[in-house]
């Protein structure tokens, strides 16, 4: 057997020990990822998104409070739709959510899922909407704006960062909360352009693409 020589001996040994560590100590990491509380159990996750969700403490925010909306629903006689349909769209919203797994960004697809459903389940329910001191959603809240035809409602994810989902007519956009020192302002952007909201009160200043910032206020509840 041909021998190495000494130099280049030391070198593929240092190399392998090298890999070798650098295998562990991300195994390692994997391994000490903190699991965070969600409604499911993540000793027992298999799909890629729940792993996700049980390891990001946004997620798992969002994921608790949407289970406390879908069991408060579950017992309102009167929510829109009824019951038994909302247990069904509730497994055909799992599903769907899973499947961001498969999109190029996986964690913002899974906010804007959670966000999307808590509004639906909101605006249904008005058990859901009770004020419990331990809700992390709020809304949906009609805005009326000057020069838009049509009203947009705003539901609010107040986990960190706070989400908020706008939806209008046929479109909906989610925007994440920015530091601001003197109100409540979230961005966000899409294939479509850019969007803002800035809210003090019960007044806001909404900007969607192709539209210049409008005022608006919240329209009083029926």
């Amino acid at each position: 057997m041909k021998m190495l020589p000494p130099l280049l001996a030391s070198i593929l040994v240092a190399s392998a020990c090298a890999a070798t560590s650098i295998g562990a100590s991300a195994a390692k990491a994997v391994k000490a990822a903190p699991l965070f509380k969600t409604s499911f159990d993540c000793a027992q996750a298999k799909a890629s998104i729940e792993k996700l969700i049980c390891h990001d403490p946004q997620l798992a925010q969002m994921d608790i409070e949407l289970e406390r909306l879908y069991l408060l629903v579950l017992t309102d006689d009167h929510s829109v739709p009824p019951r038994n349909k909302v247990e069904i769209d509730q497994q055909f919203w799992i599903d769907a959510r899973n499947q961001c797994a498969s999109g190029s960004d996986p964690k913002a697809c899974t906010v804007r899922s959670y966000a999307e459903r808590a509004h639906l389940l909101r605006q249904g329910s008005m058990i859901a909407r009770t004020k419990d001191p331990s809700r992390l959603t709020e809304g949906p809240v009609a805005f009326r704006c000057a020069g838009f035809n049509g009203l947009i409602a705003a539901s609010f994810f107040t986990v960190e960062p706070s989400v908020v989902y706008l939806k209008w007519a046929n479109t909906s956009a989610l925007l994440n909360q920015v530091p601001s020192s003197y109100e409540t302002l979230y961005r966000g952007k899409d294939y479509k352009g850019s969007y803002s909201f800035r809210q003090n009160g019960n007044d806001a200043v909404i900007q969607i693409p192709g539209s210049a910032e409008m005022s608006c206020t919240t329209e009083p509840a029926s």
